[in-house]
């Protein structure tokens, strides 16, 4: 049993005060966004001998520690008796997941991941083009693909997929504006199957993408209705909460083409590859396969590519994939996503149900988030407070627990 601290990342989009009151901090001085525990190469957690360290050492910005083992590197010291033979054979000597505490102040880019097929392309196309890997020009920084599942930790707001084309015109209709004409123009004249991905390209394409007067207008037209006669007040709520950032955005007008999404505390949302989303604010724990490879088509400040966004993208309508847990035992909730990557339990103990065992017996990260609860091994014990995380390798063999608190368990099916 290995206690963890992880590995912040400081993206526009986050918060100065989720992530560090989370763990007890002052605000910090910039923005937090995710804390990252896995074995991703661009940000592996970190090994500390201190049973008591949170797995957010600092709010202060942190630079590479060579004089703390990384987790990656522990694992290629044994990744058999710690990530097993069968985790070893599917994945190599690294965990097939990425665990995040992620904690957005104002809305994500509007994004989509690549299957592994496609990232694999991309990342050796990138490699002989010569793009460093580090680069901000960089779309692929992995061979992996990412689906991944967020679990709200409080009100979790995002953009899912593409709503049915009959509902995006009921949406359009009545905004009148010169843009959304040439949308509802699109979705009549094209059958059902295309008419949603030529208005998706038709907003994001250099050639003929809305000017900003234009966008402008749509904006001024979603603020202008009558919310108890809008077919969406939702939807009109977003398109102005994305101006306040990213005025001049075709992302802006994209929102309404997309399925609004509100998770309340602990409710689940699966995100597979090629569909596009936008987290817009809350805080999650959020669980992926482990890469980091994103394509952007807006807002954000970041490199956009819509040209290979548009190369991934599934068009086909589909409702959000919200993903209820299975109560496996008195103790241990868990989230089946389809995926041979990553599966998330959380883990609610009481006083007065004394010692329970978890399922799973793999390579697992146990992250705290309230109260304590006491892990016990064959070979030690541990007590697992708020904001602790640990991680345990197939030799450790089955978990006893008791106490009186909440973590949750990432592990591989």
């Amino acid at each position: 049993m290995k206690q963890l601290q992880g590995r912040v990342r400081d993206y526009a989009w986050g918060s100065f005060q989720a992530i560090p009151e989370f763990f007890g901090y002052p605000p910090a001085d910039y923005p937090l966004a995710e804390l990252w525990l896995g074995t991703h190469p661009a940000a592996s957690s970190y090994i500390t001998e201190d049973p008591q360290a949170l797995a957010l050492a600092s709010v202060n910005p942190e630079p590479d520690d060579l004089d703390r083992q990384s987790l990656r590197d522990y694992l290629l010291t044994g990744s058999e008796w710690l990530l097993g033979p069968e985790v070893q054979r599917q994945f190599g000597q690294e965990l097939p997941y990425l665990l995040k505490l992620i904690a957005p102040q104002r809305p994500l880019s509007l994004q989509v991941h690549p299957s592994a097929a496609q990232a694999e392309l991309g990342y050796r196309r990138e490699n002989a083009q010569g793009i460093l890997l580090s680069s901000p020009q960089r779309n692929y920084r992995d061979k992996n693909h990412k689906p991944e599942l967020v679990y709200a930790l409080d009100r979790f707001e995002a953009l899912a997929g593409f709503r049915s084309p009959r509902r995006i015109r009921e949406v359009l209709e009545g905004l009148d504006t010169e843009i959304t004409q040439k949308m509802l123009k699109l979705l009549v004249e094209l059958p059902a199957g295309t008419g949603v991905g030529a208005v998706f390209k038709y907003l994001l394409d250099r050639e003929s993408r809305p000017s900003p007067e234009q966008i402008a207008e749509v904006v001024a037209a979603c603020a202008a209705r009558n919310p108890a006669e809008s077919p969406s007040r939702r939807a009109d709520a977003i398109v102005q909460l994305l101006a306040k950032y990213y005025p001049e955005d075709p992302g802006v007008v994209v929102s309404l083409l997309l399925n609004p999404v509100t998770l309340q505390p602990g409710e689940a949302l699966y995100i597979p590859i090629g569909m596009v989303h936008a987290y817009l604010r809350g805080m999650g724990v959020e669980i992926m396969a482990n890469s980091d490879n994103v394509l952007r088509a807006g807002l954000t400040e970041k490199h956009v590519d819509v040209y290979e966004l548009l190369q991934v993208v599934d068009m086909l309508a589909a409702p959000p994939i919200r993903i209820a847990p299975e109560q496996i035992s008195p103790v241990q909730a868990t989230y089946y996503a389809p995926v041979r990557d990553f599966e998330l339990s959380v883990i609610t103990v009481e006083e007065n149900q004394g010692v329970q065992r978890l399922r799973n017996a793999g390579p697992r990260i146990i992250f705290g988030l309230a109260g304590e609860i006491t892990l016990c091994t064959a070979a030690e014990r541990r007590v697992l407070k708020k904001g602790q995380a640990v991680f345990l390798g197939l030799q450790d063999g089955e978990i006893d627990i008791f106490g009186s608190g909440k973590a949750v368990q990432a592990d591989v099916p």
